[in-house]
């Protein structure tokens, strides 16, 4: 399943050379992340709520083409694999008219209220709906 979310580039995601910073990409990811789970019925204060965090344990980003100030750009999310103590979402950056500016994925860890690792819940796991990445192969 993938879920889209829509974002406009302000001007404060830009650099000096007038395109979106390679970092605010990773922020995006978040976005799409937080709209996937809310899409599956389940949000991140829910499962933190529960006792679950879900730090980021690597964040992989592949830049294409650039996002300017005031582009409408599309964040796709995908999970691609959600068992045992990790997830894995998939991203893809699209401008308007459908091209990729930017693809990447990042992987979570799941820990307990203690601080270690923690086996995902199943009604979590089923809720992220874990599926093939609809993005790959990667380019």
């Amino acid at each position: 399943m993938v879920i889209e979310t829509t974002y406009r580039v302000i001007y404060g995601d830009t650099d000096n050379m007038g395109v979106m910073y390679y970092g605010t990409y990773l922020r995006l990811f978040e976005i799409g992340r937080n709209e996937y789970m809310r899409a599956r019925g389940l949000t991140y204060r829910e499962v933190e709520a529960r006792g679950i965090q879900l730090p980021v344990t690597e964040a992989v980003c592949r830049y294409l083409r650039p996002a300017r100030y005031d582009d409408l750009v599309t964040i796709a999310t995908a999970v691609v694999h959600a068992r045992g103590a990790r997830v894995r979402f998939a991203y893809q950056v699209r401008d308007e008219a459908g091209t990729v500016l930017a693809r990447g994925h990042t992987e979570h860890g799941s820990l307990g209220p203690t601080g270690r690792p923690t086996r995902l819940p199943p009604d979590v796991i089923e809720a992220l709906a874990p599926d093939e990445d609809p993005f790959l192969p990667e380019r």
